[in-house]
């Protein structure tokens, strides 16, 4: 009981902190004030912010700029996983299978909310890849079926359509993209234009992982629909970050995971099926109905982490109090903000794209004759920044991913690196 009311009171406490900004919006500049779709980055925003990081226990001794990998989750998260295990550890058939297995439900119908979707259409997963590929290996595809995707995409989801060519006999009709790119007709195009009479599935990877690339899902979408094809929508780096709803990017399946932009304990994800699409995924684990239209066929998960699930519940408050607008639009001026203080050092290249349609938290950058990991290796060694060397297809760089409780302190620091390692 005594944890129990510590615990209550931390939480109050918290969002007591956070109140202090009774309306959001009033400490958010209206967007006619705001050169180039920035954010003010001074006065009530700025403070409005700096809250925000206090919510977080992140290391004082790291710059993690690698969020993009997976983001920490908030003081109160924490908080509630740690109450969540004690629980279950004092009587855990009773609190596992008799309370939090029902606590599912209230949770499903607060990320519906988010998602603007119909809460019989979520499962509750434990990542991206496992929504994925329950959509991958659960769609009814025979032998000669063509399934279009591209170079870019995350490796587990490339790797579990490689299975299904392999154990099924169905054929992969590779795209090859030039990232970075503003282009949407010619984004459009290169999905589009690998489409035949024989093509079933699309795979569209909403933000590349690789480089931050947005793709124009919605549009290739309907282009596939248009032709009687099904699309399966990545959403690990998109949602809880980008201001959409999933049913406005026009796929009929969607996964994400939520302990990137959510900022939930790790393991946990989310999968976004059309109600009328149920039936026609099996599940990918056993169940006593497998092909049929109840989304929690996909839940038969057996033991699981009650308390890693039940904690999301706090992740999503903490989200909903800043907004996905407001989010979007911050990490969006994080990315520009350091990006635009390197752009004069000689060799750097980016890959990705400042424009807000095209790019948003996460930004990419090489220096000429410097491999990617000994660049994110130095900045690591020599500064204390926590970033990742990406070697992929054409790109050869280091991706930096803030998030939330960035400052722009913390992104001076990353820029003086990078003007040192560059020899400036």
């Amino acid at each position: 009981m005594t944890n129990r009311r510590s615990f209550i009171r931390q939480t109050a406490a918290l969002l007591g902190g956070m109140a202090l900004h009774q309306d959001a919006r009033a400490a958010f500049l209206p967007e006619s004030t705001l050169p180039d779709n920035k954010i003010n980055p001074l006065g009530p925003e700025d403070d409005f912010w700096r809250q925000i990081r206090l919510a977080y226990s992140t290391s004082p001794n790291i710059i993690n700029l690698n969020n993009g990998g997976v983001s920490p989750a908030p003081r109160a998260s924490i908080e509630a996983l740690d109450h969540y295990n004690r629980m279950c550890n004092e009587a855990p058939s009773h609190y596992m299978w008799r309370v939090l297995d029902q606590n599912r439900e209230p949770l499903r119908y607060n990320l519906a909310a988010l998602a603007g979707a119909a809460p019989e259409e979520i499962a509750l997963n434990r990542n991206a890849t496992e929504a994925l590929n329950t959509v991958i290996f659960g769609l009814n595809l025979k032998p000669g079926d063509e399934v279009v995707l591209s170079k870019y995409d995350y490796p587990n989801m490339m790797n579990a359509w490689k299975q299904r060519e392999k154990r099924d006999g169905i054929r992969l009709v590779w795209v090859d993209l030039d990232l970075p790119s503003e282009d949407e007709e010619a984004l459009t195009k290169a999905f589009v234009s690998m489409f035949t009479d024989k093509t079933r599935v699309v795979h569209i990877t909403h933000v590349v992982n690789w480089c931050g690339q947005i793709l124009p899902a919605r549009r290739i979408a309907d282009a596939a629909h248009a032709r009687g094809i099904e699309v399966v929508i990545d959403g690990a780096h998109s949602f809880a970050l980008l201001d959409y709803k999933i049913p406005d990017l026009g796929g009929d399946y969607f996964g994400t995971s939520l302990h990137k932009w959510m900022c939930a304990p790790f393991g946990n994800g989310m999968l976004w099926i059309k109600k009328e699409k149920i039936p026609n995924v099996w599940s990918l684990l056993s169940n006593d109905n497998p092909d049929g239209g109840d989304i929690r066929k996909f839940e038969s998960l057996g033991t699981r982490s009650f308390p890693v699930e039940m904690a999301v519940g706090y992740s999503l408050d903490l989200h909903n109090l800043i907004g996905t607008a407001r989010k979007q639009q911050r990490l969006h001026y994080l990315k520009n903000y350091w990006m635009e203080r390197v752009r004069d050092v000689p060799g750097i290249r980016f890959y990705t794209s400042t424009h807000p349609k095209w790019g948003c938290a996460i930004g990419v950058f090489g220096l000429e004759g410097k491999p990617a990991g000994e660049v994110s290796e130095a900045l690591f060694r020599d500064f204390k920044i926590h970033t990742v060397g990406i070697v992929w297809e054409k790109l050869n760089g280091v991706r930096v991913t803030p998030n939330v409780y960035t400052t722009e302190n913390d992104l001076d620091k990353l820029v003086l690196g990078i003007r040192k390692i560059a020899g400036q």
